[in-house]
């Protein structure tokens, strides 16, 4: 998620735990500015991008989203929270309270990038499994402005109420998008089936900013299936493209003798959780399949290229900059008035 929603709920949840509309204090503590110090919490895991190395490619987007994404950093992360705080000898009283309120907005981090996509590291060091529910996008306009809503009139009125109602509103926003997905799934299951494909695995995907059109990914006899499904009101979908799923063994043989080949193209499959294709523009590009620059052919955002020949042989492709998001475009596939949607047809039709 991006940065300043991340900010928002971090702020929302400290406000509504700890704002009173009745007492500006706790015992002795004031409870003024509390939301900062959540908005501080709710900022402060993706300090991972920090994390990098001119030598190691793949090293970024290996700690992406992980120890300091952990239900177990949570302590540790509400503490560098309030440390701001504890510079004037006025707030070291009540570092008890500053410490809750980073540790709230602190949680909010780690639970809102797991219900996004690419995969959060919320159960380090417990288990190395990302969680990634797939349920909104990074970017969220209305999930954005309902939170800054909320946190504005809680925090001019110094209250909880507004908090608490944006962090209802949110709740309910993602409820509504995990409702969708699942009808999504069901329209996979469907499309899959009137092609006679035994499934090996599929994903939903949200796209950008809405809980209405939905990117289909699934994988059958080797073949990935990309499609587009609308799920406002009766379900409709668009057929996609197709591209081979590629396995270690597909590499050639000079990449599959390199042991620094092997050990970044197992890095990059985990991060991509095993969604790796060769993109079609461009096949010495090997992308993370989840996502593309088109709907029309695999083009990845981002990937790696390999050249066995080179010390270091591993190159990082990000092709983010180009990756444009016709509003237009998706604004009509929203309302229905998008050419290339059709209705799904019964199984094994």
């Amino acid at each position: 998620m991006d940065p300043f929603t991340h900010a928002l709920l971090g702020a929302c949840t400290a406000q509504a735990a700890l704002a009173s509309p009745k007492r500006d204090y706790i015992g002795r503590y004031p409870r003024r500015q509390l939301w900062l110090v959540g908005a501080l919490g709710g900022l402060l895991p993706d300090l991972d991008i920090l994390i990098r190395s001119s030598t190691d490619p793949l090293l970024a987007i290996e700690f992406h989203r992980h120890f300091t994404h952990a239900l177990a950093f949570i302590p540790l992360g509400g503490l560098l929270a309030m440390l701001p705080w504890l510079l004037f000898r006025s707030q070291r009283e009540r570092w008890r309270l500053l410490w809750l309120a980073g540790m709230l907005g602190y949680a909010t981090h780690g639970l809102l990038d797991a219900c996004t996509n690419y995969g959060t590291h919320l159960l380090w060091p417990f288990s190395d499994e990302r969680t990634a529910w797939h349920w909104i996008t990074t970017i969220g306009p209305l999930l954005t402005l309902g939170l800054l809503t909320g946190l504005v009139l809680a925090v001019r009125r110094r209250s909880k109420g507004a908090a608490m109602a944006a962090l209802v509103f949110a709740i309910a926003y993602v409820g509504v998008s995990a409702w969708q997905q699942e009808r999504a799934f069901d329209a996979q299951r469907q499309i899959a089936a009137t092609r006679s494909h035994q499934v090996v695995r599929g994903e939903i995907f949200p796209t950008v900013g809405n809980p209405f059109v939905w990117r289909s990914l699934y994988e059958a006899g080797g073949v990935l299936h990309t499609d587009r499904v609308r799920v406002m009101g009766d379900l409709h979908w668009q057929a996609g493209h197709q591209v081979d799923l590629l396995r270690a063994a597909d590499l050639p043989p000079a990449q599959q003798a390199n042991p620094l080949v092997q050990r970044d193209f197992a890095r990059f499959s985990y991060f991509s959780a095993g969604w790796v294709a060769r993109a079609v523009g461009d096949a010495s590009i090997i992308g993370d399949a989840r996502y593309s620059l088109s709907t029309e052919r695999f083009e990845p955002i981002w990937g790696v290229r390999f050249n066995a020949a080179q010390a270091q042989p591993t190159e990082w492709v990000d092709r983010t900059a180009q990756n444009r998001v016709p509003a237009g475009q998706l604004w009509a596939e929203i309302k229905g008035a998008a050419p290339g949607y059709v209705p799904l047809p019964a199984a094994g039709i």
